[in-house]
């Protein structure tokens, strides 16, 4: 796709935050965006101790969602859509610090090849396919920025059966999809801004601010195709 010289600019200026260690994020409130630099800095290990290991762990009750096939994975077929799936406020916000500059400012990065997003799709008793979980971030050299995640529950049935559009666990296998896809293709960081209890499980840590830009350097210097993202092979790939 053909970029405007006003879109290439404003995508340099994001890539040159990011760079540097720094990520936008809107304030609802006072309805400005303003870039942050997180010390400590949450970081998702991709590689193990050995070549060839895995860094991250893949959580028992992860394994069953896996092999439930309840989901089938894609990549990049609705990049927008997850994003403003993601920019709906959680049950304990009122608003999002995505809002729709946000929104747009990611949607340039993915045209511009920057920026990719792993889908959850179900479907209904018709047989149409629901994006039902996501998640997003971006690429730069050797290094994936994840940026945010969705899911989308959906309560039991009368029969007390599953939903079959619930999306509950959705948008962990997503996660986890992204982590094993980014490292087959090469990428060597991780990065998840900060740390909190859900991503704890998949073994995300922090670091010292000067230790996370000493890696961001690393793997910015270096290069990794996002590749050809196969959901099948993935998530067998992620199983024992």
């Amino acid at each position: 796709m053909k970029l405007s010289s006003e879109k290439r600019a404003a995508i340099e200026v994001l890539l040159e935050a990011y760079r540097q260690g720094a990520f936008p994020m809107a304030d609802p409130e006072a309805g400005t965006i303003h870039f942050y630099s997180a010390d400590p800095r949450g970081v998702i290990p991709l590689l193990g101790e050995h070549d060839g290991e895995r860094g991250f762990h893949v959580p028992r009750s992860m394994r069953r969602v896996l092999r439930s096939g309840r989901f089938k994975l894609r990549a990049d077929t609705a990049f927008t859509a997850v994003v403003k799936a993601c920019a709906a406020p959680r049950p304990a916000e009122a608003l999002s610090w995505i809002d729709q500059r946000i929104v747009s400012w990611y949607t340039m990065l993915h045209e511009a090849g920057h920026a990719h997003s792993i889908e959850a799709w179900a479907q209904n008793e018709a047989g149409r396919d629901h994006l039902v979980g996501g998640v997003y971030g971006v690429s730069l050299g050797a290094a994936f920025f994840g940026e945010s995640m969705f899911c989308q529950p959906a309560t039991r049935q009368a029969d007390g059966s599953r939903h079959p559009l619930d999306g509950t666990g959705a948008s962990k296998m997503c996660l986890l999809a992204l982590l094993e896809h980014v490292r087959l293709c090469g990428y060597t960081l991780f990065d998840t801004q900060f740390w909190n209890e859900h991503i704890d499980q998949f073994g995300c840590e922090e670091l010292a601010g000067s230790r996370y830009l000493a890696l961001l350097d690393d793997a910015i210097s270096r290069e990794a195709a996002w590749g050809r993202f196969e959901g099948e092979k993935v998530v067998a790939s992620l199983l024992p």
